[in-house]
């Protein structure tokens, strides 16, 4: 069924005439006949009575009359929806995101996005760099931003920014009056690290490594919150990332070690399905995170290899 020919049929079952059909569609009346005509012979039934003053629906004009107005309302619907989607006043953003990006910087952005555009569903999902890989590959989620080694092909993968890791003490420890300190006396003091199996204390070791450093710990914690606290409580010194201790860097509860030779950053990655056409909302969220990037001393949009 031809739907621009159902439209047409739809605009003289309610005016009640050919002539006042054609008037409202903007079209001749012998257009509107043909199409009428057109209609009829493809279903094989007989759907208006022409009479002197205008015409009248007939049994299967009837019925056919009351599909087409739910048809056409559904039609309209329909574009009602895409026009809102297109201009972000409806529709839904999931995000995947590895802890510390999803715990630290995701959160504010949503914040902004959902002023922007507060009819925009959102959505965010905590989870480790496998998990983010295998729900943007099985299109359960439309971006993914992780700080881990993304390996499949089906994938697009481009560092969307760079996070700085930097050495923490609590206020007052001795070591602050002698900044900025090597990489090798940063590791005599008490060195609190994450728990073996961690993404940053695989970047940090590596880092290390790489200068003939071997850390010791002396405790390992299972999360970025409780290493955070151990080193306000006076247990010892750490490596963070930047975007975990904005806040309690500027308020003064922890301080900043400042370090002469060594400087760790790691790439937090934008990982999209390759090939996917970016929604509204993936759109909306990315603009965002381009314009956080040019004000944001914390993320600097620029590649490091560690």
């Amino acid at each position: 069924m031809n739907l621009n020919h159902l439209r047409v049929f739809a605009s003289v079952a309610q005016h009640g005439s050919l002539t006042r059909a054609a008037r409202a569609l903007h079209v001749s009346q012998p257009a509107i006949s043909k199409q009428l005509g057109d209609l009829e012979a493809d279903l094989s039934a007989h759907l208006v009575d022409r009479l002197p003053r205008g015409v009248r629906l007939t049994a299967a004009g009837e019925v056919l009359y009351a599909h087409a107005q739910r048809i056409l309302q559904a039609e309209r619907a329909a574009e009602s929806e895409l026009r809102d989607l297109a201009g972000l006043e409806a529709g839904r953003l999931s995000i995947g995101a590895s802890t510390t990006v999803g715990s630290y910087y995701v959160p504010s952005l949503f914040g902004e996005l959902h002023r922007e555009h507060p009819r925009l569903e959102l959505e965010l999902r905590i989870a480790n760099t496998a998990s983010i890989q295998e729900a943007v590959l099985e299109n359960r989620i439309d971006l993914g931003l992780t700080e881990g080694l993304i390996t499949a092909e089906a994938l697009q993968v481009q560092t969307l920014a760079t996070d700085e890791l930097v050495a923490i003490a609590a206020p007052g420890h001795p070591a602050l009056g002698r900044s900025p300190l090597s990489a090798r006396t940063l590791l005599s003091l008490p060195l609190l690290m994450r728990e073996v199996g961690s993404g940053s204390r695989e970047v940090v070791e590596a880092a290390l490594l790489e200068r003939g450093l071997h850390p010791q710990p002396i405790m390992a914690l299972g999360s970025t919150e409780a290493l955070k606290n151990a080193v306000l409580h006076g247990l010892g010194v750490a490596i963070v990332s930047r975007l975990t201790v904005e806040h309690e860097l500027r308020t003064g509860r922890l301080a900043e070690l400042v370090l002469s030779d060594l400087r760790i950053r790691r790439g937090l990655q934008l990982v999209t399905l390759r090939g996917k056409r970016p929604s509204a909302g993936s759109s909306a969220f990315l603009e965002l995170v381009r314009r956080r990037q040019k004000s944001d001393a914390s993320l600097r949009g620029d590649v490091y290899a560690i």
